[in-house]
């Protein structure tokens, strides 16, 4: 499950870390950062791996009324950071406020997809990012963290959710299955 942001938050983001790239700010990235394309650029809210054929209507029918229950976000990116730490990082990313709705709207996602008998992997405490660079080993990403760290993204509004599809392989692409709409039923 996952937000689209629209092209023009992308764009900005995609900016800086061209910028960023290029040395420019003085931080291109360790050997080994791989840096996802841009067309892959998506928030998380829950990460359901494997989802059988036979629990498809169900999470439908969950995902729906999860969305309903909550207004469109307005959200806007901001600021950098590592998983699992800046010094040993193995995910570059840009981040979102964490506030209440946000995490909220996540945790309603979950519990749906769990309700429907869809299995959440590796759920962890949600911290709303996007992924903007992977490297198989830790590296030291504190030059690309501080480089990216006064981003300031504009406001965008989420309007949806979306069930993704992942296709794995040499050319990894995610797929929108469904969007279900929010709500802003209280």
């Amino acid at each position: 499950m996952a937000l689209l942001p629209p092209p023009e938050a992308l764009s900005e983001i995609a900016v800086a870390v061209d910028r960023v790239r290029a040395g420019q700010e003085g931080a291109a990235g360790p050997p080994g950062l791989r840096w996802i394309d841009r067309a892959l650029w998506h928030v998380t809210l829950a990460f359901l791996g494997e989802v059988p054929d036979r629990v498809l209507p169900g999470l439908h029918v969950r995902l729906a009324r999860a969305a309903s229950r909550h207004p469109s976000l307005t959200l806007s990116f901001a600021g950098s950071g590592a998983f699992p730490s800046p010094g040993r990082g193995r995910v570059l990313w840009v981040g979102l406020p964490s506030g209440p709705p946000l995490k909220k709207l996540a945790d309603s996602v979950a519990a749906g997809a769990r309700r429907a008998g869809a299995v959440e992997k590796d759920r962890m405490r949600f911290h709303p990012h996007l992924t903007l660079a992977r490297a198989r080993e830790g590296a030291d990403l504190w030059p690309l963290v501080h480089a990216l760290s006064g981003f300031n993204g504009r406001p965008w509004e989420a309007k949806a959710i979306h069930l993704m599809r992942s296709h794995l392989g040499p050319h990894v692409r995610y797929e929108p299955v469904e969007a279900y709409s929010l709500g802003g039923r209280d």
